[in-house]
């Protein structure tokens, strides 16, 4: 494994197993583990690996999309409304995700875009959906399952 690789699995490790408020503390745990890197190439290894801040545990920490959705956010969520997440307005879909969350979930909606789908914009709690013609909001939201949690 080439140091690259090895110092995104110890980015990795640490996001997952700790709460990281800043990239200055990511920062100085990197080097007590004796990874030397400058704040400019911690910043490309978040985006390449697709660390968002989200809100948990009273603070703003570091996560990988999907992972650590708060109890109260997943209380939140619970509708009688058969998508509680996904609103439309004529053909477009909005979807609301937990702050530090949208940009990860359009990125894997993107990727592995459903034929429903054409494409996604998306801010830090937002998404937007343009689907494909000729899909029913049914189909479309039935699409997003796989993405969203529900």
């Amino acid at each position: 494994m080439n140091a690259k690789q090895e110092r995104l699995k110890a980015i990795r490790h640490i996001i997952e197993t700790q709460d990281i408020e800043s990239q200055e503390e990511l920062l100085q745990l990197l080097n007590e583990q004796g990874y030397s890197t400058t704040q400019a190439t911690l910043s490309r290894d978040i985006r390449q690996l697709k660390i968002a801040k989200i809100h948990a545990n009273g603070s703003y920490v570091y996560r990988f999309p999907g992972h650590a959705v708060t109890q109260q956010t997943q209380t939140q969520n619970k509708s009688t409304q058969p998508y509680p997440n996904i609103e439309f307005s004529g053909n477009l879909a909005v979807v609301k995700t937990p702050p530090g969350y949208a940009m990860g979930i359009a990125y894997d909606i993107d990727t592995h875009a459903p034929e429903e789908i054409v494409g996604t914009i998306a801010g830090d709690d937002t998404i937007l959906i343009i689907p494909r013609e000729g899909y029913s909001r049914e189909n479309v939201a039935k699409a997003l399952e796989r993405f969203i949690n529900r």
